[in-house]
């Protein structure tokens, strides 16, 4: 199932996401009882409700998906996300694994990074290079204090998508990297949340990322270092993960002709970033003077 969080005139509401049988995606307002996407997410009973709910309407007669204000999903108290958490490309007979590290890289994204699915970023004045990062994030959906690996995933309480913008001026300036991946917006998030009977195996999913109508990051997560199932268990020993808590589990290596011609993001660019089972965020990017006009 998709969960999405759309803007009414009583305010935040959860919806459900169908689509009909043109193709086209609907929207199901849920009940007083389903407000709260995070609620659903971490109670069977209700997601229960919620599905039944969503397949008692008529989808022909269901607002468009795209007439919403679509928000971001959820509102996490914590992003937490990963870096270098895909191997690279090796030639024949190299054991990828050799240089793994034992251990995430994890940093921080502050609340003001959260975005909308419809929310263009704002290049902050005088940045000179913006860059793109996308990622598959779990959304926590049952709080994990110390979890097993064999029972992290239990505490997902489903997918959607990340774009981890980047200022690598400001990156390389210091050896941590808030300053660089902190600026406002920096964190699109959406258009949904995924429930996790869509998505079998996190480990096999395909992330990619096209821009300027081309693909420029294309790799498995079959791929990465650390799994889903073993991140949760590694940060809940350190901190808890409470539910509409944000984990984003770093992004693959651009490839290498994308690289070869890579140039920071500009005013009027767009990016999209597509997953497998998840399905795809775009986000626009704009100069600082025209969002303020």
């Amino acid at each position: 199932m998709r969960l999405v969080t759309i803007g009414t005139s009583a305010g935040p509401r959860a919806a459900s996401v169908v689509t009909d049988a043109e193709g086209t995606d609907r929207v199901v307002e849920l009940a007083d009882a389903a407000a709260d996407l995070v609620a659903i997410l971490g109670d069977p009973d209700l997601l229960a409700a919620v599905r039944a709910e969503t397949d008692a309407h008529d989808r022909a007669r269901l607002p468009r998906l795209d007439d919403a204000d679509l928000l971001a999903p959820v509102v996490p108290g914590k992003i937490l996300c990963l870096g270098y958490n895909y191997r690279g490309h090796v030639p024949d007979g190299v054991d990828p694994t050799a240089n793994d590290p034992e251990w995430p890289d994890v940093f921080v994204k502050t609340p003001n990074t959260l975005a909308g699915p419809c929310d263009a970023v704002v290049i902050p004045p005088g940045a000179t290079d913006v860059d793109y990062e996308g990622e598959v994030a779990i959304v926590i959906g049952r709080r994990a204090q110390r979890v097993s690996l064999e029972d992290a995933l239990e505490h997902v309480g489903g997918y959607t998508i990340l774009n981890d913008v980047s200022d690598r001026a400001w990156q390389r300036r210091q050896s941590q990297w808030a300053l660089g991946k902190c600026s406002d917006g920096f964190a699109p998030l959406g258009p949904w949340v995924v429930t996790p009977d869509e998505v079998p195996d996190p480990q096999d999913l395909l992330v990619e990322v096209v821009r300027d109508g081309v693909v420029t990051v294309s790799q498995s997560t079959s791929t990465t270092i650390f799994s889903v199932a073993f991140v949760i268990h590694h940060l809940s020993q350190v901190l808890t993960l409470e539910p509409g808590d944000i984990v984003s589990t770093g992004t693959p290596q651009k490839l290498s002709d994308a690289q070869a011609v890579h140039r920071p993001l500009a005013d009027g660019d767009a990016v999209t970033v597509r997953v497998s089972r998840l399905g795809e965020l775009t986000t626009r990017f704009v100069a600082a003077q025209e969002a303020a006009a």
